[in-house]
Parts: structure tokens; C-alpha cells; sequence
């Protein structure tokens, strides 16, 4: 093994490692966003909206990831819709965690005893109040550490947008590996890379769920 040939690199690796955080940030926070959407537009107890819901999240809970960011990024233009390769990657990773995190937040809201919302509102709390008092803190709380794995995927999944040439920390790694012929040192520098990466995230992610979940009994098995 000789390190030294990918050293020259690192300023190229460490940019590509840059644009896989922030395209996975970002889908991170649409994929949320359209999580709450999908969230709210099944509870509202409207059968088309629910329905709807339905068939999206069973059409991509049923797609790998690769086939949809091939019908985005060349099915689309057939139809007028064509999009630069981030925003294809970024749309398609939003579409396809987006159902996950939205089953994790109904997951977490379902698991809220039913007699603490009936007991808010014989007190008169209105439905906003009892969303963001009752609702919302231990829905939170419960759906961390389903929600921390979903976003490892994602995290990792930010290396498929290689094959469309999104310029991220696979497709880098690719061409330096051309450059150098030193594929062992170059994949295993980013395999540490992403495993340093995700371990902090989950170890932050673990901290977040301690904080909000301090006003919950601690479970003990023996």
C-alpha cells in the first residue's frame, strides 16, 4: 500500500465529501418537510387524500432507489421536465425517504395514549396547543431512533448519484481512482471516511434523543 499517491487528491476528495453533506442535508430537510405533508394529509380523515398517501408511499416503498432516479433523470425529460443532475439526485431522494419518515412520525404519534389528547381537551387546550405541548414532544422523543436510521440511508445513498455524474464523494472517489490506480487506499479512505461520518451523526442523534426524552421513565431489562 502506498498512501502517497492519493495525497495530491484529498483537496478533491474532501470537496466532493462537502457536496455529498450538503445534497444530503437538504434532502434530509424536504424529505421532512414532505413527511409532515404526508403526515397531516393522511390524519385529516379525508378519503382521497388518504388514499392517495396510500398509493404513493406503497409506489415507493416498492421502487429501489436506483430505478427512480433513472425514471427522474431520463424518463422526465421525454416529457418537457428535464433537471440538472443535483436537483434530479436531490428530488429523488426526497420522494423516496420522505415515505419512510412520514410511516416513522404516524408510528410515533399512534404510540401516544389517545386518553392524553381527551384529557387536554376537557382542560380546553385547542387542537394547535395540544399539537405542539402534548403531541409534538413525545411524538419526537418516539421517533428518533427510527428516524436516525432512515437518515444513515440517506446519508449513504447520496453515493448512487455517481452514476448520473453528480460531482459527490462517490463519483470523486471514481476519478481518483482512474488517476491513481490505487483503488484499496482510495475506497478505503472513504470507507472511514463515511463510517467516522455517520458514527458522529448517530452518537448526536443518540444525545438529541436523551434531551427530549428526559421526561419518560427509564426502561430497565435484567
Amino acid at each position: 500500500m502506498d498512501w502517497s499517491d492519493i495525497v495530491p487528491y484529498l483537496p478533491e476528495l474532501g470537496d466532493g465529501f462537502l457536496v455529498s453533506i450538503e445534497i444530503a442535508l437538504l434532502s434530509a430537510a424536504t424529505s421532512a418537510l414532505l413527511a409532515i405533508v404526508l403526515t397531516l394529509a393522511s390524519a385529516v380523515g379525508n378519503r382521497l387524500l388518504g388514499s392517495i398517501v396510500a398509493a404513493y408511499t406503497e409506489l415507493i416503498l416498492g421502487l429501489p432507489i436506483l430505478v427512480l432516479l433513472y425514471l427522474i433523470y431520463f424518463v422526465l425529460p421525454k416529457f418537457g421536465a428535464r433537471l440538472d443532475e443535483t436537483t434530479a439526485g436531490v428530488l429523488t431522494l426526497t420522494l423516496y425517504y420522505s415515505p419512510y419518515l412520514a410511516e416513522a412520525m404516524r408510528g410515533a404519534i399512534a404510540a401516544i395514549p389517545i386518553g392524553q389528547v381527551e384529557a387536554a381537551k376537557m382542560i380546553g387546550l385547542g387542537d394547535l396547543a395540544i399539537l405542539a405541548r402534548i403531541i409534538g414532544p413525545q411524538a419526537l422523543a418516539l421517533m428518533i431512533p427510527s428516524a436516525t436510521g432512515i437518515l444513515v440511508g440517506l446519508v449513504k445513498d447520496t453515493a448512487i448519484l455517481s452514476v448520473i455524474s453528480v460531482e459527490e464523494f462517490a463519483y470523486v472517489t471514481k476519478q481518483v481512482v482512474s488517476r491513481t490506480y490505487a483503488p484499496f487506499e482510495t475506497w478505503a479512505l472513504v470507507a472511514g471516511v463515511y463510517w467516522v461520518t455517520l458514527a458522529v451523526f448517530e452518537w448526536l442523534m443518540r444525545g438529541l434523543e436523551r434531551r427530549v426524552s428526559l421526561y419518560r421513565p427509564k426502561v430497565e431489562f435484567r
